[in-house]
């Protein structure tokens, strides 16, 4: 049977703390060999994010008690910066991680500066989305101005920092306590950044915002269309990407932006799925057919009222097929859904379920089946 794979494992290992240590050494501050023992001999029973922390703690053993003088070690340690000319998906290696986590744990109070500065450096080998919201929250203002700066960064890490920093609801990334009003004017002067690994981040920050206001960013995205600033194609798959969430929920004013119509007219919308009794661990067919009297642009969902513990529904939608539907032609789609059993993430509960056909975020068709 084969290992199961072990992320932890894969990102914190003997080769990756070597390789740190290994930048330490050829920069004269300390010998690697030590500290890599004494960070393996820590580091087998913790999980992602407790590895990292250790790191930094067996770090500061290692490095000057005076901050500056530990900041100049780490930028004398540090690899050359990820390549400046790529556009998307060079997201370097976790085992530079630690490197933020130290500056927060010294520097953020008496050495703020300083510690941007390192911060800059450190995110154009691996992001610093994480250790940036501890200066957000202690210093908003200085860090906002130091971001100000950063929007224009010949080095898309940077740029990206300032977007992917700042999200409202970064996973696993500590709370901040900034509003829209001061990272919006942030957002303005990166949507039209060159690079797909910035506008992603944007992306992402609206479709944050969206949790909370949906009409502020459909108001922003309106008038991003309107300056012209970004191409018209990235700008699209953006603003799409911004409005997923909405989408999926059916918005009536996402959908209008995006040029759906929410109560598109249908000659034939039904939905079935086979068989209609299931245990976990089966898979079913779920079938759609549709047809529209004119031409009309379509996102097609099925939506499963999954039963809850104590008896009531939860809604989670499923994305089928987005299309343009041609006048008087019925389109038939299927799709094989598996009831996964034992899901890390999704209990399954037996029950009668609800299975629901949404076009353009209506429901139009519904029919249920059962889950011993």
């Amino acid at each position: 049977m084969a290992e199961k794979f072990s992320l932890k494992d894969d990102l914190f290992n003997p080769d990756t703390v070597g390789r740190l240590g290994q930048h330490f050494e050829a920069a004269g501050v300390f010998d690697a060999a030590p500290f890599v023992d004494d960070v393996l001999a820590g580091m087998g029973p913790l999980e992602l994010k407790a590895r990292i922390n250790w790191i930094a703690q067996v770090l500061a053993r290692y490095l000057p008690d005076d901050f500056p003088a530990a900041a100049d070690a780490i930028m004398a340690a540090m690899p050359p910066p990820l390549d400046p000319t790529l556009r998307d998906d060079d997201f370097g290696h976790f085992i530079y991680a630690p490197l933020g986590v130290f500056v927060e744990d010294h520097g953020l109070e008496g050495h703020l500066n300083r510690s941007l500065d390192l911060l800059e450096a450190i995110t154009q080998r691996f992001s610093m989305e994480y250790s940036i919201r501890a200066f957000i929250n202690r210093w908003p203002d200085e860090t906002l101005d130091r971001m100000r700066d950063w929007v224009s960064h010949d080095h898309y890490h940077v740029r990206r920092l300032v977007s992917e920093g700042t999200r409202p609801k970064l996973p696993w990334g500590q709370k901040i306590g900034l509003d829209h009003r001061q990272t919006l004017p942030l957002l303005d002067q990166l949507y039209c950044d060159p690079t797909r690994f910035v506008t992603r981040s944007v992306a992402n920050h609206l479709n944050d915002i969206t949790k909370v206001t949906p009409g502020l960013v459909l108001d922003r995205l309106a008038i991003w269309q309107k300056q012209d600033e970004q191409s018209e194609k990235e700008l699209l798959w953006m603003r799409k990407h911004a409005l997923r969430g909405l989408i999926k929920a059916g918005h009536a004013g996402a959908m209008a932006h995006l040029g759906y119509q929410a109560g598109v007219d249908l000659t034939r919308a039904r939905i079935s799925i086979a068989p209609t009794e299931l245990v976990p661990g089966d898979a079913a067919e779920i079938a759609v057919t549709l047809a529209t009297p004119y031409d009309a642009p379509l996102i097609v969902d099925y939506v499963i009222d999954f039963v809850k513990a104590n008896g009531s529904h939860a809604p989670k939608v499923f994305k089928l097929k987005t299309f343009t539907a041609k006048a008087g032609k019925t389109v038939t789609l299927t799709k094989r859904h598996l009831f996964k059993d034992n899901a890390t993430t999704f209990t399954l509960h037996p029950g009668n379920h609800r299975l629901h056909l949404q076009v353009n975020g209506r429901v139009v068709d519904t029919v249920t089946f059962t889950l011993r």
